[in-house]
């Protein structure tokens, strides 16, 4: 069995392909799986990280925003489309899939379409409540469209299928328990640990307010462990924090959290953007969080992922326009000297949560092979 799985652009993209690239492994010993991607995309480091080849094709993105400037990238990127066509087309000749993925991003747009075209088996997965442009554009086209939101499903009324089945989060999320994860990261006393990130690319804005935190963290005596992963920002924010003195750790701020499941699970609060792969480990671990959604987003989706979960009572909602370091520590000290309230979190976000989501999804593309 040949699969292709193809993604792109964030992690919230990336990481369930990965969830479901990992049934098939464990189903089908042997089973040859290529995942394709953008040359410069942020799949490039997880793919290679999980284990799996990754195979480029150009990707065309588009804006929605007008401008000379954004009509001038919008009319070089379709000029690319063909080109990106062309190599997807090179490589499913070449790799002869039985089945190929889409989990969303620009990048999986060639790979989907063409294989569509060829009539091979396909499907696509969007795990944002509001759909991306590529996964709307792809829905006529596919034998299956699955979705992490109930809410998403109505947006595809021109879809052969469409079947809500969550979103698939990584088996190692679900290896280590709290007190487990806490010993692997040598975390010995009774400290609750508190998590941050605001995303690989970075986010410059949500940058200075972390350092704003940092600050006011430290100058109260770091009355819990502190995590934060600051991304393209990694350089200016450590900078920034010595210039006002404030000595931290390469453990406390750090690039990125390449040990995220670790880290997650031994969290008792996560501060962070609402991009569906995140939601998907929240829920599926009950994780109580701050959520701050990047207003830079298709369609505000990201709001609109974090409210699903705030109306349910699991998570507190903060709009970027309205946070500020100080209020963000606040809500965290708030939020960690109230641990009731916190499980009461844990428990509604967990009712929320699709634990089968990467089985399920397995079956629904095994189905389309018969």
């Amino acid at each position: 069995m040949r699969v292709i799985f193809t993604c792109g652009g964030s992690a919230g993209h990336v990481n369930p392909a990965l969830a479901v690239a990992q049934q098939f492994e464990q189903k089908h010993p042997g089973c040859e799986i290529l995942f394709v991607g953008a040359e410069r995309g942020m799949e490039q480091r997880l793919v290679k990280q999980a284990g799996y080849p990754i195979e480029t094709v150009k990707v065309s993105t588009f804006e929605r925003a007008w401008s000379w400037k954004v009509l001038k990238h919008n009319l070089s990127s379709a000029f690319k489309l063909p080109v990106g066509q062309h190599e997807a087309a090179s490589l499913l000749k070449k790799f002869k899939p039985d089945l190929v993925v889409g989990t969303g991003g620009y990048a999986s747009y060639p790979a989907v379409h063409e294989a569509a075209r060829r009539r091979i088996p396909c499907a696509i997965h969007e795990s944002n409540a509001y759909p991306g442009l590529t996964t709307r554009a792809l829905a006529n086209k596919v034998d299956l469209v699955m979705v992490g939101f109930p809410e998403a499903a109505d947006y595809y009324k021109d879809a052969k299928r469409v079947a809500v089945t969550g979103t698939p989060v990584r088996g190692e999320f679900f290896t280590l328990d709290r007190e487990q994860a806490r010993l692997k990261l040598g975390l010995m006393d009774s400290q609750p640990l508190v998590i941050s990130f605001w995303g690989s690319q970075g986010a410059g804005h949500m940058s200075e307010k972390t350092v704003e935190l940092v600050e006011r963290w430290a100058s109260e005596g770091r009355p819990f462990h502190y995590i934060h992963a600051a991304g393209r920002d990694y350089e200016d924010m450590t900078a920034e924090l010595a210039k006002r003195g404030v000595a931290v750790t390469d453990r406390e701020i750090r690039p990125y959290i390449d040990d995220m499941p670790v880290v997650m699970a031994a969290a008792d609060l996560v501060i962070c953007r609402a991009g569906a792969s995140t939601i998907g480990e929240l829920t599926a671990l009950g994780k109580p969080a701050i959520l701050v959604p990047s207003p830079f987003v298709a369609a505000n989706h990201q709001f609109k992922n974090a409210k699903v979960l705030a109306d349910r009572g699991g998570v507190e909602l903060m709009e970027e326009k309205d946070c500020t370091g100080q209020g963000l520590y606040r809500a965290a000290m708030d939020l960690l000297a109230d641990g009731a309230r916190r499980a009461a979190m844990g428990r509604a976000l967990k009712r929320l949560a699709a634990p089968n989501a990467a089985q399920d999804i397995y079956e629904n593309l095994i189905q389309l092979m018969k």
